[in-house]
């Protein structure tokens, strides 16, 4: 891989079968074999309650939503899930591929905290009708009823009938010899062109309202494609394990994208029953062989403080194949402490994958080469402020320096990196992330100028501009930071991770990863001052002297590390801090409530 100012390793377009077409492959061909599993963990038990269809029984399902679907939807029409994590949730996304109806990915009214989101959401993409489970239907009428908002079918999916003579219990699909997108003339579905849109992926919100990117039928696959380059080796011995959520893009597509082009199986469990007890993920990382996992930086912190090691000799991570670190700038002490506390257990040392990704390229954008160890790189801080990578050690006198870990290469796809001014920046210089492929999404349903502001830069008129700044040092990208967060002071960038970083570093009274570092307009007008709010641990209750010492300390640390004035550090008790859908601190969510009185008095 070239390290010059863009990579290239985006291959000529193919015309992919559709999604349903690999569903109807594998039913013909596979149709007793395992495909979803979700695990329930009712009662706390180890082992959990485990729930599997197989090929063709998915089918069945996904065909069932379908034929409901078109008595309520016309194609292109939008069906919002709002059901709970499972193997409904599966069949009801499939199942709006088959009818050519627009799927949007979401969640129910019970996710604490985001009733709001879910509201503006279902508002926006104007749904025909709401697909969700017999034990949700109830609050999910309440909700609309509640928010005021249009009153459309309410299907639960879990009721409704299968076929058992139908296409989908025969698994029809063609002779053996068929190939995926091959079936019978008198199937039912007509075919998606591969432009069609297949689902509004609504973005985490963590700068700004969310927005639903068009991802076309093209797009996802392609990049279920690049996935199973980057992190699958073999699919005969490959399964998912997952707990993000099913509406995330991480999740959507690796726990079930990837699995139906790649015909191999996938498991699911809920996100709330990771957090609860995060060994429960663990052990069934090692229930299967050749297990691939996602999760963001915090999960694998949080697996290491909340496991504890005589509960380490009980795990099989010698089962697993990646473990894909992404969503959020992976740390390499992260990592480190996660491979320690778990290399007893079999973890292999090279699991761990660093990995980029966005909403609009679908997610999947670079990935750290499989069985290759972290790379991290240790950039002079200020030569970063002033947006150049200058690697640095510790004999060469540079006190002051930011590890950056490489997120590998592109999959399938171009990257460069561009100035303010619009021009390629060579190697070792920080700019804005654009990329190109056949996984970038359509743009942003109904908000064409935030379209036109995003995709289509460039000669080629077919660049997306990420939003995120980065470089690329021997060949690999080093992720900085976003566009919009970055404060600008004296000419200089600030990336808020670096200062949060530095907070919880010098004040033990921090939750990790649980703060935002932000800037506002100095009383006196004239440029910004740093605002730092942090959520004190669960087992501390700090008092108003504690308070004090602790912004004391963070004034003097950043000040050293990063030159910078602090305005303010507000300690405020856990739970406080927004985060996205998808587990993020929303840095912008955080910035708007402390400017409107939200933490209190400063």
């Amino acid at each position: 891989m070239t390290s010059g100012a863009a990579m290239n390793s985006a291959g000529p377009a193919v015309d992919e079968p559709s999604l349903t077409d690999h569903l109807r492959h594998w039913a013909a061909h596979r149709p007793q074999q395992r495909a979803f599993s979700h695990v329930a963990f009712p009662d706390g038990s180890s082992g959990g309650l485990h729930r599997t269809l197989g090929w063709r029984a998915l089918d069945a399902r996904a065909r069932a939503v379908a034929a409901r679907l078109v008595t309520v939807a016309s194609p292109g029409e939008r069906a919002a899930l709002v059901l709970p994590q499972g193997l409904d949730y599966v069949a009801g996304f499939l199942g709006c591929l088959y009818a050519g109806v627009i799927a949007v990915p979401l969640f129910g009214p019970e996710l604490p905290g985001h009733e709001g989101r879910l509201a503006a959401v279902l508002a926006d993409c104007e749904p025909a009708c709401l697909l969700t489970d017999s034990t949700a239907t109830p609050a999910i009428r309440d909700f609309v009823r509640d928010r005021r908002l249009p009153d459309v079918p309410v299907i639960p999916i879990d009721q409704l009938p299968l076929e058992r003579d139908g296409a989908g219990a025969r698994g029809e699909g063609g002779g053996p010899e068929s190939s995926p997108g091959s079936g019978p003339r008198s199937s039912p579905e007509p075919r998606p062109l591969p432009d069609d849109v297949a689902y509004l992926q609504y973005t985490s919100g963590s700068t700004r309202s969310p927005a639903g990117v068009m991802i076309s039928h093209a797009n996802v696959v392609a990049n279920a494609r690049q996935a199973l380059d980057a992190f699958v080796a073999d699919p005969r011995t490959s399964t998912t394990v997952g707990w993000l959520p099913l509406f995330h893009d991480m999740g959507l597509v690796l726990s079930i994208a990837a699995p139906v082009v790649g015909g191999f199986p996938s498991v699911l469990m809920d996100p709330a029953d990771f957090l609860r007890d995060p060994a429960r993920w663990l052990r069934l990382l090692g229930s299967y062989e050749g297990t691939i996992s996602a999760a963001p930086n915090f999960a694998y912190d949080y697996c290491v403080a909340r496991t504890a090691p005589e509960d380490v000799d009980e795990l099989r991570l010698d089962r697993v194949r990646v473990l894909i670190n992404g969503s959020e700038p992976v740390r390499a002490g992260t990592v480190e402490r996660f491979r320690r506390a778990f290399a007893p257990a079999g973890l292999a040392p090279t699991a761990h994958c660093p990995a980029y990704g966005l909403a609009e390229a679908t997610v999947f954008v670079t990935a750290n080469p499989l069985d290759e160890p972290l790379s991290a790189v240790a950039c002079r801080a200020d030569a970063l402020a002033e947006g150049r990578i200058e690697v640095t050690t510790a004999d060469d006198g540079h006190t002051e320096s930011t590890v950056l870990v490489s997120c590998g290469t592109p999959v399938g796809q171009e990257l460069r990196i561009v100035g303010a001014d619009g021009g390629v920046l060579p190697a070792g210089h920080v700019g804005e992330i654009h990329l190109r492929g056949p996984n970038i999404g359509l743009g942003y349903w109904k908000h064409a100028g935030l379209t036109a502001e995003t995709f289509g830069f460039g000669a080629g008129e077919d660049w997306l501009r990420t939003g995120d700044l980065g470089a690329l040092h021997e060949g690999r990208l080093l992720v900085t930071g976003r566009l919009k967060d970055v404060l600008v002071v004296d000419g200089r960038n600030h990336y808020p991770q670096d200062i949060e970083e530095t907070v919880q570093s010098v004040v033990p009274l921090v939750r990790r990863d649980h703060l935002a570092a932000f800037g506002v307009t100095r009383p006196d007008a004239v440029g910004e001052e740093l605002v730092v709010v942090a959520e004190h641990r669960r087992d501390a209750d700090p008092t108003a002297e504690d308070g004090r010492a602790a912004e004391r300390a963070v004034r003097a640390a950043v000040s050293a590390r990063h030159g910078l004035r602090l305005g303010a550090l507000l300690l405020v008790p856990p739970g406080s801090v927004p985060r996205t859908s998808s587990g993020k601190v929303s840095r912008a969510a955080t910035r708007t409530r402390f400017l409107d009185g939200g933490f209190g008095p400063r």
